[in-house]
């Protein structure tokens, strides 16, 4: 018996809220400092003392599980908006299609103009490979996805293996090598330089830069990262159709599926961050321990997560209602979150990119947070949708959505 949709969309509310704050924990990152920083906190911004803690939370608890809580959320929306076209005698190809096709344009717009690292443009292109796989049963959705974590698994260890290799051969392979280096390693001081001035500079300048090293990144993402993130979107299908993610299980059972999920995964992601401090955040380490090997435990803590959510979760409390508010308007607040970092950190702006350390972030994190947690759930007393979650909506109809709340809304919405 499944709860009243009600119930069932604060829940998943709730999640993709956690979700969409959470991100900003890594984002930052991306945000404030040199590109190699965010997965090697050697590259830049400290990694001792407090820099080493921040980043040490980081790694534990939110690194790539935030990222994918919010993949398992698309694939759960994706089985939701199809199945209400369905129910509605509306074609869920036509619907879905029109849906990912502005999504794309969104994400495009949002990486060249605002931030290179949109992961709107990934998500609409997954999207589209997503959506003949939704009638699969639980059990298929669940080992596909499995296959597909392994492959991505298998892929990101060819870059360690790469590295590796590379890092015995002749200085004719140096290029490449360098590549790896300013990615995931200790870059140049020359590079770190000349990422700086990037940053700092006028937004002409760092729109060029975005167009030269970016510009069709999401394309080669697909072929990159895509594996997993649709791994992820079949498990959030599953996590749906299992009532995981509908608020259909009991507290207990949910207590008991947190607790095992973290039981099995914090212990391993504890003995990868070992390896990569007594590595002292080498190249190879960064790829096996930060970047190939997590693949293979993170999505037993992303379930973790999304049970601890909903077990602590309480309907009527003032933080869950604030916090589903924010996941309702998932797609404005993270365009937001994003216009509010690139006015802080780039140079037509505050000018703070590479000023503060790892630890010195999270002021900058809790105030994004403070803003999007206070305007959510008040807009959304007047109108029925964020801001652009009603123009993505009314473009994929290709009609002007009704967006005032009814009377009834508004008593519903709190």
């Amino acid at each position: 018996m499944h709860p009243p949709i009600s119930a069932r969309l604060l829940s998943l509310d709730l999640v993709r809220g956690t979700a969409l704050l959470g991100i900003l924990l890594l984002n930052i990152v991306g945000f404030g400092m040199p590109e190699a920083a965010y997965f090697n906190p050697r590259a830049y911004g400290g990694w001792h003392g407090t820099d080493l803690a921040a980043w040490l939370v980081n790694f534990l608890f939110f690194d790539g599980r935030m990222r994918g809580l919010f993949s398992f959320l698309f694939g759960a929306s994706l089985l939701i908006v199809t199945d209400a076209a369905e129910a509605a005698g509306r074609d869920p190809a036509r619907t879905h299609y029109a849906r990912m096709g502005w999504l794309l344009l969104f994400g495009l717009a949002h990486l060249w103009l605002v931030w290179h690292g949109d992961i709107l443009a990934h998500y609409a292109l997954v999207g589209m490979l997503a959506f003949p796989l939704r009638k699969l049963p639980i059990a298929r959705l669940l080992s596909l996805g499995s296959v597909l974590v392994l492959v991505s698994t298998a892929l990101f260890a060819t870059f360690a293996h790469d590295a590796w290799r590379m890092s015995l051969l002749p200085q004719a392979t140096q290029g490449e090598y360098a590549a790896l280096v300013n990615a995931f390693g200790t870059p140049s001081a020359a590079q770190i330089a000349s990422e700086l001035a990037v940053h700092r500079g006028d937004y002409a300048g760092i729109v060029g830069q975005r167009f030269g090293e970016y510009a069709t990144s999401p394309f080669a993402m697909l072929t990159l990262y895509g594996w997993e993130t649709l791994g992820y979107m079949l498990f959030g299908m599953a996590a749906l159709r299992s009532g995981l993610l509908s608020a259909a299980w009991p507290r207990a059972t949910y207590r008991r599926w947190w607790l095992r999920c973290w039981a099995i995964a914090l212990p391993l992601y504890a003995l990868l961050s070992i390896w990569l401090v007594e590595a002292k955040f080498s190249l190879f380490a960064v790829l096996m321990a930060a970047v190939t090997l997590p693949g293979l435990v993170r999505p037993v803590m992303i379930v973790g997560w999304a049970c601890l959510i909903l077990y602590v979760a309480r309907p009527d409390g003032w933080l869950t209602r604030r916090v589903a508010a924010a996941g309702r308007m998932a797609f404005s607040n993270y365009l937001a979150t994003s216009l509010l970092c690139v006015w802080v950190f780039d140079g037509y702006g505050l000018g703070w990119f590479g000023h503060l350390s790892r630890w010195q972030l999270y002021p900058v994190v809790f105030g994004v947070w403070a803003l999007l947690l206070l305007w959510s759930q008040p807009w959304l007393t007047v109108v029925r949708y964020g801001p652009l979650e009603w123009l993505w909506r009314s473009l994929a109809r290709g009609s002007l959505q009704p967006i005032r709340n009814s009377l009834a809304n508004r008593s519903q919405s709190h």
